[in-house]
């Protein structure tokens, strides 16, 4: 078994759900008491909001370049970062450490494919849906069309995600809110919806909006984690 390396932190929510999700994954294909090999480089989330909220992506891209060389240094045998916000500073990543990294956009993006989609709505942090690192890979490796909510949506959005979800306060209130910019973006032409932040599937369930097809980021990228793990073939 390969070991994984988790590049977490972003935000401690999200990364104790990366571990659970993957020791759950690996357990139901092997059995027994079988779970995971993996090493967790966490990060300090107060760097990372200050990064996001001032716009530091040359200094984000230095601190988490130091933490994948210290994963890789660590024995991790591939890397997962949590956090779709900070791939914006890790699409090279590969050029610095010797070990696969699993790009979050990549295992989405087979799974809308496979769904027969070309268009889905896009929700996240504000620099995920304003910014267009993972909208372009999406339409340049699986030719998906990216929608993104209004502008006063995305700063609800964003607000919920850093004022709750990251501290794991969920409320009803804001799961409507949710629901209901995920409707809108289904009438603006979005066949499903991809779950671009790793907390935000802790708040919004599929059952909850069943008519609109929901991409979880989180768990898609979990399992192709486990299958580079486990030298499995996708």
């Amino acid at each position: 078994m390969k070991t994984i390396g988790i590049l977490g932190g972003m935000s401690n929510q999200a990364t104790a759900e990366y571990y659970r999700m993957i020791n759950e994954t690996v357990n139901k294909r092997l059995g027994g008491w079988d779970i995971a090999e993996t090493l967790i480089q966490g990060v300090n989330f107060g760097n990372i909001e200050y990064f996001v909220r001032n716009n530091k992506w040359s200094e984000a891209k230095e601190y988490l370049e130091e933490k994948a060389i210290g994963a890789q240094n660590g024995g991790a045998d591939l890397l997962i970062c949590v956090s779709n916000t900070m791939h914006r500073v890790l699409n090279d990543i590969s050029t610095i450490i010797n070990i696969p990294f699993i790009h979050i956009v990549d295992p989405t993006g087979e799974a809308i494919v496979k769904a027969g989609f070309s268009t889905v709505g896009l929700i996240g942090t504000k620099p995920v849906m304003e910014s267009n690192y993972l909208s372009d890979r999406f339409k340049k490796l699986f030719n998906i069309n990216i929608i993104i909510p209004k502008e006063n949506e995305q700063l609800l959005i964003d607000k919920i995600i850093f004022n709750e979800l990251v501290k794991g306060n969920y409320r009803n209130s804001s799961k409507q809110k949710y629901i209901e910019i995920c409707q809108k973006l289904k009438d603006n032409g979005a066949q499903g919806i991809i779950l671009g932040c790793t907390e935000i599937f802790l708040l919004l369930k599929q059952d909850d909006i069943p008519e609109v097809p929901l991409f979880n980021t989180t768990e898609l990228h979990v399992n192709a984690a486990v299958k580079m793990a486990l030298d499995e073939i996708a």
